[in-house]
């Protein structure tokens, strides 16, 4: 509610819900469950050009939505009147909400819309441009630097990326509310019984593998986890292979050829994507979580892994110490070397993944989808102040 007591009126923009629902959908859609349940707040949902009164789920049905959109941006001609026309169709269909709080959760305002909110996930699409497919970057920078100019109030998932805005932007420091992401009730410790369907499902055993989960793309640093797993001893990897899981993204064919290396030699698995519904039974199950990512506004995939009882290896690259808070095993990106000493030591010393597990549960307990909603409300009441 604002300072006079009335409910907040909030229009959430529910774009990026969508098939497959990779982290930034995962945070609009659990976030978009927070707020709905919220008193102080009339919540309205803006997909498209279309306002909804009720949150939409991503499925699998909307492949087919997907690809029609994919074969449009194949189309030079077709791409480019889309993209001067949309952003004026959704500034058209918001008239009717002047007295409202816009939030995009994914970057993105539309122009002349007033008393916006965004969410900014990172800053690599700037930092690390290499990161992002060539065609994209400049239109990217653009939108993003509209995005700054129009927000009432900006939104970040780490007191990193806030910095990253402040010192690149020269936003004011009280512009930017951090909101750090959460973790639903499936991720968490289970017995292995609770994992063995999915389990058959992919052919794995009961914490005897290590599992990485991500967009299969550069940023991630997926090549170097590859050195690191092909230098440990035939039989330990073969053992304990790495399984990979993630949507595949781009600029991937020399990691895929990889892949089918190592799926030769017996020690790795590429899942493709997971549903849902499935991911939290393999974090569960597996002996370590590793993800050596970077770059991350935030990086998810660690929470959710300390939340399921699970050690984690990570990169000690930008965000991920926050999140981590000294549960996980560190290195630097590019460290090969340390990092296979970490899987090594997770093969081998069951004392030590005791004690991750113990601090990664502990270091989970400290973020929450409702904390993360109530910190997005309180930047709500800094907007309201001005309608």
């Amino acid at each position: 509610m604002d300072a006079t007591g009335k409910r907040l009126n909030v229009v959430f923009s529910t774009d990026c819900i969508k098939y497959p629902l990779t982290g930034i959908g995962r945070y609009a859609f659990e976030l978009a469950k927070q707020l709905q349940e919220r008193e102080q707040l009339l919540l309205t949902f803006f997909h498209g050009t279309k306002v909804r009164d009720s949150l939409a789920v991503a499925s699998e049905s909307a492949q087919s939505i997907q690809s029609v959109k994919r074969r449009l941006q194949k189309s030079k001609a077709a791409s480019e009147i889309y993209r001067l026309t949309y952003p004026v169709m959704k500034t058209i269909a918001l008239r009717n909400f002047k007295d409202h709080i816009f939030h995009s959760p994914n970057y993105y305002l539309p122009p002349r819309v007033k008393h916006c909110v965004a969410t900014f996930h990172d800053l690599s699409v700037f930092h690390w441009p290499q990161f992002h497919p060539a065609g994209r970057v400049h239109l990217m920078q653009k939108e993003l630097r509209n995005t700054v100019s129009r927000a009432a109030m900006l939104i970040t998932d780490s007191h990193y990326t806030k910095k990253e805005l402040i010192d690149f932007f020269g936003v004011e420091n009280d512009k930017v509310s951090v909101a750090p992401l959460g973790y639903n009730e499936q991720f968490r410790p289970r017995q292995e019984t609770e994992t063995r369907d999915v389990l058959n499902k992919y052919q794995l055993k009961w914490r005897n593998f290590f599992l990485y989960t991500g967009t299969i793309e550069p940023r991630k640093n997926i090549l170097t986890l590859l050195k690191a797993f092909d230098s440990l001893p035939t039989n330990d990897k073969r053992a304990l292979p790495l399984v990979i899981s993630g949507y595949k993204g781009w600029e991937n064919e020399e990691l895929f050829r990889l892949f089918r290396k190592g799926e030769s030699e017996g020690w790795l698995k590429y899942l493709g994507f997971v549903p849902g519904k499935e991911l939290p039974h393999l974090y569960s199950a597996a002996n370590c979580f590793v993800f050596p990512s970077i770059y991350e506004g935030f990086g998810l995939p660690v929470l959710e892994a300390m939340a399921s009882g699970t050690p984690v290896i990570c990169s000690d690259a930008t965000s991920l110490p926050e999140v981590g808070g000294g549960a996980p095993l560190m290195h630097s990106p590019e460290d090969v070397d340390t990092l296979t000493a970490h899987l090594k030591l997770m093969i081998e010393d069951a004392d030590e993944k005791s004690r991750m597990t113990a601090l990664g549960l502990a270091r989970a307990q400290q973020f929450s989808w409702s904390r993360c909603a109530d910190k997005t409300i309180e930047a709500y009441e800094q907007v309201a102040k001005f309608i």
